[in-house]
This record gives C-alpha cells, structure tokens and sequence, in this order.
C-alpha cells in the first residue's frame, strides 16, 4: 500500500493574524483556511467589515490538492506589487486551502514597487510561518458488505488502507470504508481476493 501527492495536501490547522510596520506602514496579515472560493470570498469580507478604514486590503488564495484554483488582487496598489507576492508566498510554504489577506494603513512614506512586493511578501511569510499544518486526504468511499464470518479479515484491511470508516450490524455487516484515491481499488480487490468473494465491495 502506498500513498501518493494525490492522496495528501495540506492547509493550516487555525486561523492566524501577525502585524509589523515598515516605514510607518502597518501591515496587518489575516489567514484562515477555507474548503472553497466562496468561503475565501466571505472571510475576505470579513476583513474588509473589519478593517473598513484600511488604505488597502490586499490578497490571494489558493484552493485544492493542485492548488490549480487560486486568485491574486492588489486591491489599488501598484500592479503586481501585493497580490502576486502574497500568493508566491503561499506556494512557497506548500499550503492550500488557505486564504491570505494583508491589510494596510498607510504610514506616510512611499515604499515604492519593490519595497511593497516585500512588504506584502513578508508580512504573508510571517503569517504563514507561525501556522500548524493540518493534513487534508483525499479519499474515496468503498462500500463493503460481509458476513459476521469474514469481519476479522474485513477488519484487519480496514485498519491497513481505511483514513475513516463507518459499521453497520444488521443480519449481515455493512461498512462505509475512506480509503486514499490511489489505493481504492486495491483495498476493493483485496476485500473480495481475501473472503473469496463472499464479501461485496463497490466503489460508492
């Protein structure tokens, strides 16, 4: 049994906020995971109802195993100085899942577009860098039906392949198995090669 890349990705484990000033500028970074765009959409919103008198709230998020699903916005700085640094910053740290916001109030001094892809880029650097990871597994369910006679085999390959499973004891004993994506077939295979078939697995 193996996992793959495919199997596993991570998010972080809480939200997490982390603020510095640079020039007079305070930069303040908000981060939080979320499953989808809308939630990253809602808890950008959020910010925003938070910090209203902001001068700007800056972001990115990234979203899936892939990390295929993202988006980055300057939010009226200076074109690719804070959207695109934030994001960066998110790939380097191997999360997804996650939502980085960085809020600024201008302190008076121009930073300039490179001191501001800094800036943006180190603030979402330290937000991210004091963030637990949290495995996220990318599973398949497999439905096993089995007499009470084979439940000791059942059991014993649900506790090699399964991440999660759910039983059900009526005449006969019925489980919802979670196995990882590049194993499923196998676990199903090996579920009907080691009862002689007399157990049922079908990939729900």
């Amino acid at each position: 049994m193996s996992k793959t890349n495919k199997d596993i990705y991570y998010t972080i484990a809480k939200p997490h906020r982390v603020e510095q000033k640079i020039k007079g500028s305070k930069f303040i970074a908000s981060i939080s995971s979320v499953p989808d765009k809308d939630s990253a959409m809602q808890f950008l919103e959020t910010i925003r109802s938070e910090f209203f008198d902001a001068t700007h709230n800056c972001f990115a998020y990234r979203i899936g195993y892939d990390g295929m699903e993202f988006r980055a916005a300057d939010d009226g700085e200076p074109n690719g100085s804070a959207g695109k640094p934030i994001l960066f910053a998110i790939s380097k740290f191997d999360v997804s899942d996650v939502i980085v916001v960085v809020t600024r109030y201008f302190g008076g001094t121009k930073l300039g577009v490179g001191g501001l892809a800094r800036a943006y880029s180190s603030s979402a650097e330290l937000v991210l860098s004091e963030c637990e990871k949290k495995a996220i597994h990318r599973t398949l369910p497999v439905k096993v039906m089995c007499v009470y006679e084979d439940v000791s085999i059942i059991k014993k390959l649900i506790e090699e392949y399964a991440v999660s499973y759910q039983e059900r004891y009526s005449d006969a004993v019925e489980y919802i198995v979670d196995v990882h994506i590049s194993n499923a077939e196998e676990f199903k295979n090996r579920v009907i090669a080691q009862t002689n078939a007399r157990a049922g697995a079908i990939l729900t």
